[in-house]
C-alpha cells in the first residue's frame, strides 16, 4: 500500500476514532502491562545526572508516565486521542500534549529521551521517515529513543479499526538510521518466553 497524503489524514483519524471510542476499555486493559524492562534501558543510556525530561510518545492513558517520573525525571506525555489526554492529564498530573503523530509540533532539543512503546507501529511507513526526524529533532543532543513495536514481515495495513505496520529488525534498522540515529541495542519482548511467541522488538537509539 502506498498511501496518497489525503489517504494519510484518513488513516490517522481512523485509527484515532477507534482509541476515542474505546479509551476506558483499553485503560483498563493494559493497566497492569509491564513495560519496566523498556523503561529500565531507556534509563540505562541517558548519558549524564539528571534529573532528565522525557517524552512518552503515544502516552495513551498515562500508565508509563508515573514511572518514567519516579527518579525525579520530568515526564511529558503526547497522544493523538483527545480521551487518552485528558485521561493521562487527570490520573498524574503532568504536561500531556495533544499532537496527531502525522502532524507534530515538537520544539527542538527539549528531550533528552523518548519513550515510544507501542505506539509507532500506527505509523504507515511513507510517514515513519518524517516522524523519526521530528522525534530526533526534539532530543538533544546524544538523546535517546527507546521504541518498543511488533516486528513482523513489512507488511501493513489495516489490522481491525486500526492501521498498523509490522517491520523486521533490518527495515526499523534502515529507517532509524537513515534519520540520523545510531543504535546501542535491541532485544525481543515478553522476556522468557521462545522466540516465535515474542511478538514485540525493542530497541534503544542514540541521536547523533
Amino acid at each position: 500500500m502506498n498511501p496518497t497524503p489525503d489517504n494519510l489524514k484518513a488513516i490517522a483519524a481512523t485509527t484515532l476514532s477507534h482509541y476515542e471510542s474505546s479509551a476506558d476499555d483499553y485503560a483498563q486493559r493494559t493497566a497492569d502491562h509491564d513495560v519496566g524492562q523498556n523503561v529500565a534501558t531507556l534509563l540505562r543510556h541517558l548519558e549524564g545526572s539528571g534529573p532528565f525530561t522525557l517524552l512518552d510518545f503515544g502516552c495513551g492513558p498515562g500508565r508509563d508516565l508515573p514511572t518514567l517520573a519516579a527518579t525525579g525525571n520530568t515526564a511529558v506525555g503526547l497522544d493523538g486521542s483527545l480521551a487518552f489526554v485528558q485521561m493521562a492529564r487527570a490520573a498524574t498530573g503532568c504536561e500531556v500534549l495533544h499532537q496527531d503523530f502525522l502532524a507534530l509540533d515538537l520544539p527542538p532539543g527539549r528531550f533528552d529521551g523518548v519513550f515510544s512503546n507501542a505506539s509507532m507501529q500506527h505509523v504507515p511507513g511513507k510517514a515513519l521517515p518524517r516522524v523519526l526526524e521530528q522525534l530526533h529533532a526534539t532530543l538533544k543532543p546524544r538523546g535517546v529513543l527507546l521504541a518498543s513495536i511488533p516486528h513482523g514481515d513489512n507488511e501493513e495495513g489495516w489490522n481491525g479499526p486500526r492501521y498498523s505496520a509490522f517491520h523486521d529488525l533490518k527495515r526499523w534498522r534502515e529507517y532509524l538510521t537513515v534519520a540520523g540515529f545510531i543504535e546501542l541495542e535491541h532485544y525481543y519482548r515478553p522476556v522468557g518466553l521462545p522466540r516465535e511467541e515474542q511478538r514485540w522488538l525493542a530497541s534503544a537509539w542514540r541521536r547523533t
